[in-house]
């Protein structure tokens, strides 16, 4: 398998791996079909300042002109945030869209693979994908949950999206030996809000035992991803019934509208946008700031014993 012939690694992010230093992985989706331009373009750049303060290195991850680019820079960041052709690229699109050469934002499911090619541990997202709502009619299951099945990378998300079947999800995420730990929480938290009534496996404390639970479980060939559920901070956390009221009601658009697939989610997240007024927009760019620190803490402490 010669999979570097299609690997593009920036010079700032191939030293700090051969090094030793903390990497961070970051998604592009979020930027080319979570948040409209110019939005974008500010978000990316806040992220990798985050990042770095907390002495990490930024690596937002997509596929361009035949390449994983791990690492973007400026012009690849502008046209990851701006071109309206970009695709949204899932484990099944990326042989096609690499042989073609087409430009394509990475899911969950890419960035990790992405990440594992380039040998980076950490991935800070904003929530994972999962099972959706009526999967028992529809069969529509993220293939995020799939990668954390085989996919050593630890993922930093605000738990699952709350427009997904977070208990399923769960099951479905134990069907595959996958850890879920709370960081500071016995809860899974539900991406706009900081607690959903479910439990995750552990409770972790600190980005050491975080680090230290990573490294044991590669250690002993127990191939596979971590996710780490970190609660959105308390004080951008929405009201549970006012967010699933917008999360019913966008649900309920997507069916009469037919939308279905990889459109799913960005339908439902533009549409519950428009449903609160903006403010779940503002959660969850909070989020992703917060899981892109604590991601940094937790490379930090993975690259001192790993």
């Amino acid at each position: 398998m010669n999979y570097q012939d299609y690997l593009s690694i920036t010079p700032e992010i191939k030293e700090a791996l051969e090094s030793g230093k903390p990497v961070v992985a970051l998604e592009s989706t979020i930027l080319a079909h979570g948040m409209p331009y110019p939005e974008n373009v500010e978000f990316a750049s806040k992220v990798e300042e985050i990042i770095r303060a907390e002495g990490a290195i930024p690596a937002t991850i997509a596929i361009m002109d035949g390449k994983v680019k791990v690492g973007l820079n400026s012009d690849e960041l502008f046209r990851m945030c701006s071109d309206k052709e970009v695709i949204k690229a899932s484990r099944r699109d990326m042989a096609y869209l690499l042989a073609t050469k087409k430009i394509a934002a990475t899911t969950v499911t890419t960035t990790m693979i992405g990440a594992a090619m380039a040998g980076i541990k950490v991935f800070a997202t904003g929530g994972i994908g999962g099972v959706h709502r009526g999967a028992a009619e529809t069969m529509d299951i993220s293939a995020d949950l799939q990668e954390f099945a085989h996919t050593d990378v630890l993922v930093v998300s605000a738990g699952c999206k709350s427009i997904l079947d977070i208990g399923l999800t769960l099951e479905y995420l134990e069907t595959m030996g996958v850890p879920v730990l709370g960081y500071g929480t016995t809860e899974m938290p539900a991406f706009y809000c900081d607690t959903s009534g479910y439990k995750v496996d552990y409770q972790v404390d600190t980005p050491e035992e975080v680090a230290n639970i990573m490294k044991t479980k590669w250690d002993l060939g127990l191939n596979g991803g971590i996710l780490l559920a970190n609660p959105i901070p308390h004080e951008y956390s929405m009201d549970h019934e006012y967010i699933d009221a917008a999360i019913d009601k966008a649900v309920e658009m997507a069916k009469e509208q037919g939308i279905k697939g990889k459109a799913t989610t960005p339908f439902l997240l533009a549409t519950i946008k428009d449903l609160t007024g903006g403010s779940s927009f503002d959660s969850n760019k909070e989020l992703a700031y917060n899981n892109a620190r604590v991601a940094a803490k937790v490379a930090y402490a993975y690259s001192k014993i790993a």
